[in-house]
């Protein structure tokens, strides 16, 4: 009586013909690859203190921010170029400044300096205080950028041995390329809604990349079975069957990890509501390319040489 699952997202006996729409569902899909690819050029990211560089102070005052006296604050202590913006509440504020340059002797001493200045700037302020104050330099924010780029190569890479090596090629192609146009949908996503691109982010895209694998992977998993059940089944139906058989699995998987991240990205703060918004994001494009992007493109590619290696052996 304990075998039958509680909840099931769609009735057993589904059969709902996925592959007809197949194309609709790759042009789709590489128009807003391509539409993302264009805004990551113009106008693109909005780089975070981890791959620009500067001073970044967040403060938080007393009701809601004047901007008007805290530029007035700042400019009374020597800070100037000083951008000052809202973020998170109408009471939080963030300052940015640019570094002196770093080839300068005193640079260090005089970032500490600058540093200081907001501080006593913001010290002014009835109520006011200093929650956070970090710099970073030009030469270790393009140290960071390019490590976070390679961490992003290095994963692809690993994810495309790994099907390979637990699949035949024409899996591991499809999902890669699959992985490939989620993570160019990131990143427009990113440039849309200006959140900072920084190394937090990085992380949000790594694991984005990795529930979206593991989801392909149960799809591919099903498949691979229904080849060696199913010897005389087209392709096609055989794709249909097994993102049907595998779609409840799917739907609760993707659902629970949007509702655990979904208090983090109303919630969260500053800090952290980028991170969920970019994982909610990426969840639900993670599972719909995983049967409109992945599984076509398998049928593409797998359509003669997976039919063809699924038959049985004749005999003389």
């Amino acid at each position: 009586m304990f075998d039958r699952p509680l909840l099931r997202f769609v009735p057993r006996g589904t059969k709902i013909n996925f592959m007809r729409g197949r194309f609709i569902g790759l042009a789709t899909s590489a128009v807003l690859s391509i539409a993302s690819l264009i805004l990551f050029f113009h106008p693109g990211l909005t780089l975070g203190l981890d791959f620009r560089g500067g001073i970044v102070v967040e403060a938080r005052t007393q009701g809601p921010a004047d901007f008007n006296v805290i530029r007035a604050a700042l400019a009374a202590e020597h800070v100037s170029a000083a951008g000052v913006q809202s973020f998170g509440g109408p009471d939080d504020v963030l300052i940015r400044l640019d570094t002196p340059p770093e080839s300068e002797p005193d640079h260090e001493a005089r970032t500490q300096a600058m540093v200081d200045s907001v501080r006593h700037a913001i010290a002014t302020l009835p109520g006011a205080q200093v929650l956070r104050a970090d710099a970073v330099g030009a030469s270790v924010s393009k140290e960071l950028f390019r490590n976070g780029m390679l961490a992003l190569g290095i994963s692809l890479l690993m994810i495309l041995a790994y099907i390979w090596f637990r699949f035949e090629w024409e899996f591991a192609v499809s999902a890669v390329v699959t992985l490939v146009l989620d993570l160019t949908k990131a990143i427009g996503f990113l440039v849309v809604t200006h959140f900072e691109f920084d190394l937090v982010m990085v992380a949000a895209i790594l694991t984005i990349l990795g529930y979206s694998t593991n989801d392909k992977v149960v799809v591919y998993d099903r498949v691979r079975e229904n080849l060696r059940k199913y010897r005389t089944m087209p392709l096609a139906e055989l794709i249909d069957l097994s993102i049907n058989e595998t779609l409840s699995r799917t739907l609760g998987t993707s659902c629970t990890v949007f509702l655990a991240a979904l208090p983090l990205a109303l919630f969260g703060g500053a800090s952290l509501s980028g991170f969920a918004w970019v994982m909610l994001f990426g969840i639900v494009v993670g599972t719909s390319s995983s049967i409109f992007i992945a599984a076509p493109l398998l049928l593409l590619m797998g359509e003669k040489r997976l039919r063809r290696d699924a038959r049985p052996p004749t005999r003389s």
